[in-house]
């Protein structure tokens, strides 16, 4: 797949973020930044990781580190320090880049100040390089937060030996774009004016550290093929859909893949029961286990709907409510875990109460209980407005849970709808967002739940299919390697 007759050696990468688990994580893109590193190194790439040494980093490597040196940069009129330490994760060097007045609190502080951590990040990373003695072929950075790269090298860093560095920006939701006034944002990194044009980086009268990235980066990839389609069109381009289809040659959805080691019913220690495709009998034990932990008011032959998710509105959680008394009157057990915004947490918070204890929703985030759901019910809701990639339905249907979604972005690419006269499909699925096609889905989904064979025969669908990140990490290798090609074609 990644074979090419311009390249004689496979480029070496440096991957920087803001976040990487299990370090630091507050969503997907850190599982995909440390996944998908270690995948790369299994295919010989020489890949190495740049990341803020957060206070939660820390706190668990500060004395697994290796100092490697301490340098300033500028930053406006400040000065500021930077500490670089080398830490040797399984064979994948991490470069972690430490100032505690930028990264001695949380991951993202927000506002302005938000701005300046990574805008501090990105100018400490390209000087962090030549102390490191390493030179890379490729950079890829991730979101807004790392997307000043490219500009940077392009417009400030052609003297150096970095200059020849190609760069690929992947865009894991457009929903966060960095957006700042012209005058903040130059004199943070010495931006000339000539670049505030709506060209370059200029957005309604602003800024937008997204957009350079899109403008300068020699590649851009997102995480689903259907997401890498539908940004370019108005709703669901957050404003950069033209300046995306200016770019359409040069971007590519690459689907995510999960952990499967991790996401593994088989030998996964935070469910009741092991199980897999073969013993799916053992799979109703952790659905007994589950009812009577959130003391849901069900029988275990009545079907379960879970929930795992941030409470947003982009996570179609209106439509839920929406139709919820319609969905419970079905006669359904519903378990929902996750925080957010404060109208569906209310909602959720009293559900135990209103559908007569039919209903749990957990307002809060527990590792072991999102297991536990996975593992314990029959189905997954997720109908997202939109839906770059999306994680918890791969894990859904790597656990034998069907899931239930909206026809956007990756859960269209992961969800094949059952089809009743073929009995092909593993999950269900609708296109419109609206309350009531989703309602009338879930009412198929239970019909379905009703004829156990049909039913037994889509979850091992499910189950078996290849939901790992390697097919992914190919993908990115073979991207690499175009990125470079292009390069030495042009030399």
């Amino acid at each position: 797949m990644m074979e090419n007759k311009h390249i004689e050696k496979l480029p070496t990468i440096l991957m920087t973020a803001a976040e990487c688990a299990p370090f630091a994580k507050t969503g997907g893109l850190a599982d995909v930044v440390g996944t998908l590193s270690h995948k790369l190194k299994d295919l010989g790439f020489d890949v190495r990781l740049a990341l803020p040494f957060h206070r939660v980093i820390k706190d668990q490597l500060r004395d697994k580190v290796t100092h490697m040196a301490s340098f300033s940069v500028d930053l406006g009129w400040r000065t500021q320090y930077v500490g670089l330490e080398l830490y040797d994760w399984d064979g994948v060097p991490i470069y972690f880049i430490d100032n505690e007045y930028y990264f001695g609190h949380m991951i993202y502080r927000g506002g302005t100040f938000e701005g300046e951590q990574y805008a501090y990040f990105c100018r400490a990373v390209l000087e962090a390089l030549h102390f490191a003695d390493f030179t890379p072929d490729i950079i890829h950075v991730n979101d807004w937060h790392t997307a000043m790269i490219p500009m940077l090298i392009k417009t400030q860093y052609q003297s150096r030996s970095i200059r020849d560095c190609k760069t690929v920006l992947a865009m894991h939701s457009l929903g966060y774009q960095g957006r700042f006034d012209f005058g903040f944002a130059s004199e943070l990194l010495s931006i000339d004016s000539r670049y505030n044009t709506p060209d370059y980086f200029e957005y309604y009268g602003g800024v937008n550290f997204m957009k350079a990235g899109i403008v300068f980066a020699d590649k851009l990839v997102t995480v689903s093929p259907t997401y890498a389609e539908e940004i370019r069109t108005p709703y669901y381009g957050e404003g950069l859909d033209g300046i995306l289809n200016t770019r359409a040659d040069d971007l590519v959805g690459i689907l995510n893949g999960i952990d499967t080691k991790v996401f593994n019913p088989a030998t996964d220690n935070l469910i009741e029961k092991s199980y897999d495709e073969h013993s799916l009998d053992d799979k109703l034990e952790n659905k007994k286990a589950l009812i009577e932990q959130l003391g849901l008011k069900i029988d275990a032959n009545k079907p379960l709907i879970g929930m795992v998710t941030r409470l947003t509105k982009q996570k179609g959680l209106d439509l839920v409510m929406r139709v919820m008394n319609e969905i419970m009157e079905e006669g359904v057990g519903f378990a929902l875990l996750g925080t957010g915004e404060a109208e569906y947490e209310n909602f959720f918070r009293d559900a135990w109460h209103a559908f007569s204890g039919k209903a749990n929703g957990m307002i809060m985030f527990d590792e072991a209980l999102a297991h536990k759901i996975y593992a314990g019910c029959d189905f997954f809701l997720m109908p997202s407005r939109f839906e770059p990639c999306g994680l918890s339905q791969i894990i859904s249907l790597r656990y034998g849970t069907l899931p239930i979604v909206r026809e956007t972005g990756g859960l269209k690419d992961t969800v094949k709808p059952y089809n009743q006269h073929t009995g092909e499909g593993d999950g269900f699925s609708f296109a419109n967002y609206n309350a009531h096609d989703m309602l009338d889905t879930i009412r198929y989904a239970l019909r379905v739940y009703n004829d156990k064979a049909a039913f037994r025969a889509l979850q091992k669908h499910a189950m078996e299919k290849d939901l790992s990140f390697d097919k992914s990490a190919n993908a990115y290798g073979a991207l690499y390697l175009l990125t470079l090609d292009d390069k030495n074609t042009q030399d």
